[in-house]
């Protein structure tokens, strides 16, 4: 009997069918190793507080719900009052930054005047600013307005453009729009303002829905300047309420405390769900031109 000669071709795909195995294999590796915090917080919150730090496994034997009801009612007011807080303060952060960024990055994509070069790179040294810089003289004006244990410091920037990533990212993508739609809404008897809210605006979902998702991830999981602005337990945002779970004295009360993360993680997972294909669009289409 004659062996049948292997050919080049049908040895390079066994290569290539043996390299993407190996690729599946690796990649399902790390994502275990990044889910698997997530995954013991998750069993963790089911498990008595003796058993989660003496377990390290994922896999929970006995169910005990119980930390949710505690965790729910077990600060000052019920935890459902910090989600709303939450919402707030996120929802204003939103709006904030589509009105602001979008029109300045609309001023600095399109219009003509003076220093505006220089106003945009002063713009994007800002973005390599540290909060920390700003946060004392910020506390101090917004303290002299009265507006401290109230939401108005951590909304009312975000109507002033303050953000400059997402002004940078709207710039990009505004830039990518052909110039001719303005010239065109021009001749029809467009000024400025109804071009952009026109022709430029509605061009821009991928670049707004991406605005929007990383403004309420990054708002939602915001502590330090949630922490110095809102002091008062009626105005506790999410990231706040669960620094309360510790007390003075260090007792930590972790099935509650991880039962309410895994509470706060469904909102930033939704957000993600439901706008990939937005924001898989907006990063895309947004690159440096």
């Amino acid at each position: 009997m004659s062996q049948r000669r292997e050919t080049p071709r049908s040895s390079t795909r066994r290569l290539k069918t043996a390299r993407g195995f190996g690729r599946h294999c690796a990649l399902i590796a790390l994502a275990i190793v990044m889910l698997y915090p997530l995954l013991w917080m998750l069993a963790s919150s089911f498990r008595s507080s003796d058993d989660i730090f003496r377990l390290s496994g994922i896999w929970v034997t006995h169910f005990k719900t119980g930390n949710y009801g505690k965790g729910w009612n077990g600060l000052k007011f019920p935890f459902g009052l910090y989600l709303i807080n939450s919402a707030i303060i996120a929802a204003g952060a939103i709006a904030g930054n589509l009105i602001s960024c979008s029109m300045a990055a609309y001023a600095f994509a399109r219009l003509r005047f003076r220093f505006k070069r220089t106003l945009f790179a002063i713009m994007l040294i800002t973005i390599m600013l540290p909060m920390h810089v700003v946060i004392v003289p910020q506390y101090i004006l917004f303290s002299r307005m009265g507006w401290l244990n109230t939401f108005l410091p951590l909304i009312v920037p975000k109507f002033l453009a303050t953000d400059a990533f997402f002004v940078f990212l709207m710039v990009q993508f505004i830039r990518g729009i052909p110039r001719e739609l303005d010239d065109a809404a021009r001749l029809d008897g467009c000024g400025y303002f109804r071009t952009f809210t026109r022709v430029i605006l509605p061009l821009m979902k991928p670049a707004l829905a991406t605005t929007a998702i990383f403004t309420f991830v990054w708002t939602w999981n915001d502590f330090f300047s949630q922490l110095i602005y809102l002091t008062a337990p009626n105005v506790y945002s999410v990231p706040v309420a669960l620094r309360s779970f510790v007390d003075a004295n260090g007792d930590t009360s972790w099935g509650p405390l991880f039962a309410m993360s895994v509470v706060a993680l469904l909102p930033v997972f939704a957000a993600f769900l439901f706008g990939q294909r937005f924001l898989t669009r907006g990063i895309s289409t947004t690159g440096i031109k």
